[in-house]
Formats: structure tokens, C-alpha cells, sequence
């Protein structure tokens, strides 16, 4: 049996100032479908930090994957494609759900996890044999990466120019962009995203809400109808109320959104450095809240007798990748616990 799990950051439950704020409102009627006073506000604190210019518009829903779906799915055309690396989480994470709504994917190799604008100027080139081709439309990308690694902002600003130029769409993942926000490498700000984003999500579920992500629409002329769509998809949720509770807390004055990142951050910072000290390589570099050690596989299955992770994939020479996953509720206790048996288990390899 497992003490403790670092499979992911939303193992827990909710954060308790959400739960409270959830219980103490329970009875308070409220206008269904988002039209509540609460998402209201979310809204308005999220707006808040988008930049003056900011003239788009806010949707909560209940998760990443919906998020993803109707985001590419309202942009495109059903002839147009989305350009991916292999990494990206709607290529390998989300059981073909793009493709699913009739839209190709076109990947392209990552560096450091990230899509670079030589990668993309090369699927355009490579898919322009029209009319038998379906025609590259949109950017994906997701910050923080899979492999957790992070944008600069000189990296984002030179994406979005690339797309402005070739006539693309730019749409950026956010299910962890509390923790590249809050990264010791970031220079980017959520005014920043938003001005250089045709359209994004911010992460609820993975740094500390019960469930919810908040899609923004940045450039306007995307936001027509866009609720139309979310209701089309099975997304927008009756008690929408729910989702916007979470976020008022979460963009508060408690600033639950960083803070939570933060920690998360550390935590990883404390395992990442731990690890290498043991002597212990690591498969990339740690810039959020993602471990990903390279260990030999007798000290992995001693680690599984206490904690949970996932096997990552095979290093060779008797070695594996593992991932660790930090959360805001992670205990700095248990992050000592597994240096310790880490330590442990490397002596007797």
C-alpha cells in the first residue's frame, strides 16, 4: 500500500478556503448557466490582470479537455488542422479528442517539449499541396509543457508574430499555468498571454480547485457565439455557479492561484535537487511542479512500495524515467520521506 501518491497534482480535493466559500454559499440562489453573481466576479478579477486592451471573453468549464475541445473546435474550419508537437497533450493525452471533431493534427518534433517557429514554418511548407491537403490554421501549445518546461516571453512573443505573419491562430494550454506563472524562469504575465494569444485557458483543477478551468478569449472576433458552442460541446454547466465560486477564490485577495503554484513549485525545487545530489540524472530540466528522474529500475520498484508515480519510460542500460508531480497540498514531510528511501535504495542497487 502506498503512503503517498506523486502521480499528479489533483489527487486531493480542493483547497479549503474553496470548500468553505462553496458550503457558505450553498443556499444563495443564483441565475443558472454562468449568468451568477459569482462567476460575475471571477470574471472581473480575472479581467483584472489581463491588461487595459484586454476586450475579449471568459467561459468556465468543467475541464481541460473540454476546454481544448471547444476552443480548437470554435476556431477552425473543418478543413483546417491544428499544428502539434508529439508531446502535446491533445496528441497523446486526450484519446484523439481533436481529431474527434473532424480536425487534423499536424505534429511537428518538440525541443525541450516546446514547438519552436522553425517547426512550424516547416508543417506549413510541408502541408500546402492544396486542395488535398487540410490547411494548417492553428498553433497549439501548452505552458507549462509535458515535460514541464516553460515559455519565455521572448519564446511566445516570436510564436505569436510568426502566426500573425503566416495568417494562424495561437492557442496556449493552460492546465498548468499557474505553475510556469509562478516558475523561477518565467518573465511572461497573464497580460502578456493574453496579448499575444488569439485565445487560452487558465488551470483551476491542477492548483487547487475541485474542478474548473477558465478559458479566455482573447481575440475578439472569436467570441461570437463561442457560448454557443460551449453548449453545444456539453459544456456549460446548469449550476455554473460551481466553477465560478472556485475562481473568484482563486484570483481573491488571498491570491490562492499563486500561492498554491508556488508551493507546488517548491516542493519539486526540494525533490529535483535532492535527487541530483544522490548522484541521479534528470530526463528535463525541473521548471514547475514535474520531476522526471532517470533511476535505475531496482530502486524504482523499492520506491513503489511507498509512493505512487507514473513509469515515464524506459532509459535503457537497467534505467527508467519516472514523473513526479508536486501539488499544492503536497507535504514537505513526504518529499523528505522519498529522499530519504531514495537514498536508501540506491545504496543497496
Amino acid at each position: 500500500m502506498t503512503t503517498f501518491s506523486f502521480l499528479d497534482d489533483y489527487s486531493e480535493g480542493a483547497h479549503p478556503d474553496i470548500l468553505r466559500a462553496l458550503t457558505d454559499s450553498n443556499l444563495v440562489q443564483q441565475a443558472p448557466y454562468g449568468d451568477d453573481a459569482y462567476s460575475a466576479q471571477a470574471k472581473a478579477q480575472i479581467r483584472s490582470r489581463l491588461g487595459e486592451g484586454f476586450d475579449g471573453a471568459i467561459h468556465f468549464v468543467a475541464s481541460g479537455t473540454m476546454a481544448n475541445i471547444v476552443s480548437i473546435s470554435s476556431c477552425l474550419r473543418p478543413h483546417e488542422a491544428v499544428i502539434a508537437v508529439g508531446s502535446g497533450h491533445i496528441v497523446v493525452r486526450e484519446a484523439g479528442a481533436i481529431e474527434a471533431t473532424g480536425h487534423k493534427l499536424i505534429v511537428v518534433p518538440a525541443v525541450d517539449g516546446k514547438i519552436t517557429p522553425q517547426a512550424i514554418e516547416e508543417a506549413l511548407a510541408s502541408n500546402a499541396h492544396f486542395p488535398h491537403m487540410a490547411r494548417p490554421r492553428l498553433i497549439y501549445l501548452s505552458n507549462a509543457t509535458e515535460t514541464g518546461t516553460i515559455y519565455t516571453l521572448a519564446e511566445l512573443q516570436e510564436i505569436s508574430a510568426l502566426a500573425r505573419q503566416r495568417g494562424l491562430l495561437l492557442f496556449l494550454d493552460g492546465a498548468r499555468l499557474g505553475a510556469a506563472l509562478a516558475s523561477r524562469k518565467n518573465d511572461a504575465s497573464l497580460a502578456d498571454i493574453a496579448a499575444l494569444a488569439d485565445i487560452f485557458w487558465i488551470g483551476g483543477t491542477k492548483v487547487g480547485a475541485l474542478l474548473g478551468e477558465a478559458i479566455v478569449v482573447c481575440n475578439p472576433a472569436l467570441k461570437e457565439d463561442f457560448a454557443i458552442h460551449l453548449k453545444q460541446r456539453g459544456g456549460m454547466l446548469a449550476k455554473g455557479r460551481l466553477l465560478g465560486i472556485q475562481f473568484r477564490e482563486l484570483f481573491g485577495a488571498a491570491s490562492l492561484f499563486t500561492s498554491m503554484a508556488q508551493h507546488a513549485n517548491a516542493m519539486a525545487a526540494k525533490l529535483a535537487s535532492g535527487i541530483t545530489s544522490a548522484g541521479h540524472a534528470l530526463a528535463a530540466d525541473t521548471e514547475t511542479n514535474q520531476v522526471f528522474p532517470i533511476l535505475p529500475d531496482p530502486v524504482i520498484a523499492a520506491l513503489q512500495k511507498d509512493f505512487a508515480f507514473y513509469l515515464w519510460g524506459r532509459a535503457g542500460d537497467g534505467h527508467s524515467v519516472i514523473r513526479l508531480v508536486t501539488s499544492w497540498a503536497t507535504d514537505e514531510s513526504q518529499v523528505d520521506l522519498l529522499l530519504s528511501r531514495l537514498a536508501i535504495a540506491g545504496s543497496g542497487a
